[in-house]
């Protein structure tokens, strides 16, 4: 029989990422960079990668970690980047791209171009972070949205719907799969976060003031909201988490 009553561990260590490696893709600017800096606080060693080399370097030296410059969906990049290195404890795929284009504006050529880094790119980032984790265990979380839950929002945004809606399926299929091996699979959802990401929704007031009265708390997210989100679960807080999409939606997705 289990002990009830087990003696209390040291909390603030349950937030700490000493000594891992940990990799953010889509980590030079918005989410991927308020990400960096939080791993790199709990004690990680990060790794910057971006398509653009310049951002990717810049914020590394931020975190004093190293950069990158990687199209996540080249599968023969993304192998070669994760052979590159020695571990990898933690991986946070934060690339990612939008359309809000309707159904019958939306050619071929810009539907894969947001499922495939959206979606595919997560798919190939997880398998070659996982080679890093089979023996050890390890930690991936993958930026989802309130968007792959739900079909509406205040413009149609079809891809985007559909790649998101395929992350967080995926995580599941990840989480089932690789659980043997201690390593834990799991989705950021966020509601619209105020970066350069949706810069041209900022420039549509009447579009602001939509989302804010469909938003409980009243308010976007920040890059930092969803960065706390993805180093809780990417610590040993939520070592019991697994398979699942934590909505940072101040409620969105409760009503």
């Amino acid at each position: 029989m289990p002990d009830l009553r087990p003696p209390i561990p040291d909390v603030s260590a349950l937030s700490r990422l000493d000594g891992q490696t940990a990799v953010v893709t889509g980590g030079a600017s918005g989410i991927g960079r308020a990400t960096a800096h939080a791993l790199a606080q709990a004690g990680a060693n990060v790794v910057i990668v971006d398509l653009d080399a310049d951002l990717a370097n810049e914020t590394a030296a931020e975190v004093d970690g190293v950069g990158f410059a990687v199209d996540v969906t080249d599968e023969t990049a993304v192998v070669n980047l994760f052979a590159g290195l020695d571990s990898c404890g933690v991986l946070v795929t934060c690339a990612g791209r939008s359309l809000r284009a309707p159904s019958l504006e939306t050619s071929m050529a810009d539907w894969h171009a947001v499922v495939d880094l959206n979606l595919t790119a997560t798919f190939l980032c997880a398998r070659e972070a996982a080679r890093h984790m089979v023996d050890t265990g390890g930690s991936i979380i993958a930026m989802a949205s309130i968007m792959g839950h739900v079909g509406g929002s205040v413009f149609p945004n079809p891809a985007y719907h559909a790649s998101k809606g395929g992350v967080v399926n995926l995580v599941r299929a990840l989480a089932v799969e690789w659980a043997t091996h201690a390593i834990r699979v799991n989705a950021v959802a966020p509601t619209f976060v105020e970066t350069p990401f949706i810069q041209p929704v900022f420039d549509q007031p009447d579009v602001v003031q939509s989302i804010l009265d469909r938003t409980p708390l009243g308010r976007m997210a920040t890059a930092t909201d969803v960065a706390a989100a993805v180093l809780y679960l990417a610590s040993p807080a939520s070592a019991m988490v697994t398979g699942s999409s934590l909505a940072v939606d101040g409620g969105w997705l409760a009503q």
